[in-house]
């Protein structure tokens, strides 16, 4: 099988592509710009494009197989030929339901949570030596890429995300993959620049568990209201199973789960990251993993990257680094980090990235996330909002919008230059974002904050 991909250098993409290639297939790709882990990586599986740009000559008869990639463009030349030779071409959700069809299909979405649930699961699966296909968003401990599959393998695991396929797919991700067993975090209106109102975003998680293949399960967390509703419009063809944060207590810094044997230490803390593990317990149980054997496997659990990570700490200063930018992921993060270090003060930075948090009209959504920290900082970088098209916001706008005295900068090296400057003993530093800040190593900075 000769398979090429348009828009290589995605962090889907290249993974889905090295794993075809490890799987034994024929692989390449094109891309116009591919940045950093995805170029290293694509060199590494000798996979990286010779020449950067669209060349409509990479596309002939013998191609079995054309993956659209999010980054391209429905004018895409190389797409206009693959059309032009009757080309099958497949967004990447597609293409992984059409490796995995027959096998059962463990999909986790959510607008929050599903990258660390999706996670978690795995790293039980891997622990009990079972063999299964996965895709997830996010580096995790102990799996080479994001995306793995094999021939032999009888179960994939999928975070299942909202977004929309490829340029000429409009559907949201989760959509392709027809699960066996869903999980549902929570809803949270996000993708506002796809999704303009509430309730057509809520829908597509209704469709999402309408797309649960006959005779499966719904897992979903107790405590959302939505889903609640979702849950009950469900007929008896599938089984539903609500789920509620797991009790736990803090001794010092550590978290400890109350489980039938007893108490388990284990190595995320939050009340959100509580929730997750109560999902994917769940989902576990439905494959057959028991109670006692989940938590012995989830103990050794330390979450995937950019989740809570923590990247640099002293004797007084702890500083975690999260993908968080929505207001749901804010607040919950916030409040995650106060409560694990409630004798120390805490600041909170996050960057306005996506399209959505850069929109005037989403911004009030933002109002009190942060209030959990006893310094908060905003930050956006106005040639973001510029190069996605969008109005212009202000520095007054996104400090209203946020309200409890949050600090807006505009420029990335005064902030960390605030930063540097500041007394940071008996302080936890979070640093919340989706993007870079504008182009910062923030490990880097993080480590050289300790001293």
């Amino acid at each position: 099988m000769h398979i090429h991909f348009i828009a290589i250098g995605g962090s889907a993409m290249h993974n889905l592509a090295i794993a075809l290639k490890n799987k034994g297939f024929v692989v390449s790709g094109s891309d116009d710009e591919i940045f950093e882990p995805s170029l290293t990586r694509l060199k590494q599986h000798d996979l990286l494009p010779k020449q950067q740009g669209w060349h409509p000559e990479n596309l002939h008869k013998g191609i079995d197989a054309v993956i659209l990639g999010m980054h391209a463009r429905a004018e895409n030349p190389e797409l206009l030929k693959a059309r032009e030779l009757g080309l099958r071409i497949y967004s990447y959700p597609e293409y992984l339901y059409e490796q995995t069809k027959n096998k059962t299909r463990v999909v986790i979405g959510g607008s929050h949570g599903k990258t660390t649930t999706t996670s978690m699961v795995m790293h039980v699966l891997k622990y009990h030596n079972f063999d299964f296909d996965y895709m997830v968003g996010a580096n995790i401990e102990g799996f080479d890429t994001m995306v793995g599959l094999n021939n032999t393998s009888k179960l994939a695991v999928f975070e299942g995300d909202e977004y929309l396929s490829s340029p000429i797919d409009l559907r949201p991700k989760f959509l392709h993959y027809k699960p066996n067993i869903a999980l549902i975090t929570g809803i949270a209106w996000d993708h506002i620049n796809v999704f303009p109102t509430f309730e057509g975003y809520v829908e597509q998680f209704k469709l999402f568990a309408q797309s649960i293949e006959p005779g499966g399960s719904l897992v979903w967390f107790g405590g959302d209201g939505l889903l609640k509703n979702i849950a009950a419009q469900l007929g008896s063809k599938t089984k539903s199973y609500a789920y509620s944060a797991l009790k736990s207590t803090l001794q010092g810094r550590q978290t400890f789960v109350e489980t039938p044997n007893g108490q388990v230490e284990v190595g995320v803390f939050g009340e959100h990251n509580l929730q997750n593990m109560a999902g994917a317990k769940q989902v576990c149980e439905l494959l057959g993993i028991g109670a006692e054997a989940f938590f012995e496997a989830i103990a050794s659990f330390n979450g995937s990257s950019r989740r809570l990570e923590l990247i640099a700490e002293n004797e007084h200063t702890s500083v975690y680094y999260d993908f968080a930018h929505s207001p749901s992921k804010l607040k919950a993060t916030t409040e995650a980090v106060k409560s694990q270090f409630p004798d120390r003060e805490l600041i909170a930075i996050m960057e306005l990235h996506t399209f959505s948090s850069l929109k005037k009209e989403f911004l009030p959504q933002y109002n009190a996330c942060m209030s959990a920290a006893n310094r908060a900082f905003v930050y956006f970088n106005p040639q973001t909002i510029a190069h996605k098209k969008l109005e212009m916001i202000s520095a007054d706008e996104v400090k209203n919008a946020f309200g409890g005295g949050v600090e807006v900068f505009t420029d990335a090296d005064q902030l960390f230059d605030l930063i540097g400057k500041i007394n940071l003993t008996d302080v936890t530093l979070l640093i919340m974002t989706s993007g870079n800040f504008s182009g910062k190593d923030i490990k880097i900075i993080a480590k050289s904050l300790m001293g």
